[in-house]
């Protein structure tokens, strides 16, 4: 079987971490159609946005893609494209393995971890205005259908996967009316399985909780902006972006990406740690069914992180992005 598959190389270090994904695939001996297509910063340049219409008709048709990271201006400039392609093709859900790997030596041992952040709606929208000069108003929208959607996908996530618990993460004590609902919405879907435990954390006691014990938590469920700042706290836990998959899910399609950023500063000077989109590609795979060769391709990366001898500058060595492919593959 070939596998159609809808192919952004994104901007910054994107197109040699992507490259190094597609090595990495190709080498397990699945068969794939990559169908490539440009978005980013040089793409608005030319076309007045970051994602063309193509991209959009791409991964409709395959239902299935991966991408590099793509660079977002801080303050100016144009709209987030990860926004864009999330909200457009209603990739509701975005997942966040975090496990602890062999050879990363961090404080925290054992962890293992999922969270699960709903990506539609609430504050991360971006839906700011200007009330006057000096004051700027950002709303914060939280839906029935949005919670109710992603506490669904969150308790069955981890009946497929076997997980024990899943947490709501929540600020319904100060924004009762929008986390409440989450929370309201959280209850009743907790209600239908009562194989698996449902429990309830205040977003501050829960960023205390995983930097003493991490080892506690299971599946972790929040809204948007609670989740890009989680999830980004959990990586750390573990080793660091560089190491973390991500996918988006969707009715209509999935997205795989890597959630660290472009890094213009080292672009083009094969420096980057390919590994995170690695692991999407890993990820993808399993999610392809092709379960056999992700598993060969995940042994192969624990393999090169264990020996410790080829690992790129942000985990200790000076191996360029190459370097470490090439190991990767050759573990296979």
């Amino acid at each position: 079987m070939t596998h159609n598959i809808t192919l952004i190389p994104g901007d910054g270090i994107g197109p040699e971490v992507v490259d190094a994904a597609v090595r990495v695939v190709e080498a397990t001996g699945v068969r794939v159609d990559w169908d490539r297509h440009d978005a980013g910063a040089e793409v608005f340049t030319r076309y007045g946005t970051t994602v063309p219409d193509e991209v959009f008709t791409s991964l409709l048709r395959n239902r299935v893609g991966i991408k590099g990271p793509i660079t977002t201006p801080i303050g100016t400039g144009f709209a987030s494209a990860n926004v864009l392609m999330r909200q457009r093709l209603q990739l509701y859900a975005n997942v966040r393995p975090v496990k602890s790997l062999p050879g990363i030596q961090t404080p925290f041992p054992n962890v293992d971890l999922i969270v699960v952040r709903e990506n539609s709606e609430g504050m991360y929208s971006g839906l700011e205005h200007q009330v006057v000069p000096g004051v700027v108003e950002s709303l914060k929208v939280v839906t029935e259908k949005g919670s109710m959607r992603i506490a669904q996908y969150a308790f069955e996530l981890a009946r497929r996967h076997g997980r024990k618990r899943v947490t709501a993460v929540h600020k319904a004590n100060i924004m009762k009316l929008s986390d409440g609902l989450f929370l309201d919405c959280f209850r009743k879907v907790a209600r239908q399985y009562s194989d698996i435990q449902s429990e309830e954390l205040i977003i501050d006691n829960t960023c205390m909780q995983l930097v003493m014990r991490p080892q506690r938590f299971d599946v972790m469920v929040m809204e948007n902006l609670y989740g890009d700042i989680v999830s980004d706290l959990c990586a750390g836990l573990i080793g660091g972006l560089g190491l973390t998959a991500s996918v988006n899910v969707g009715e209509s399609c999935s997205l795989y990406e890597a959630v660290h950023g472009s890094a213009p500063d080292i672009a083009g000077q094969n420096k980057a740690n390919p590994i995170a989109l690695i692991q999407c590609a890993i990820m993808m795979l399993r999610d392809l069914q092709e379960t056999e060769a992700a598993e060969r391709a995940e042994r192969a990366v624990h393999s090169v992180l264990r020996e410790g001898k080829t690992l790129t500058a942000d985990l200790g060595g000076s191996a360029t992005t190459t370097d470490i492919t090439d190991a990767i593959i050759a573990a296979m």
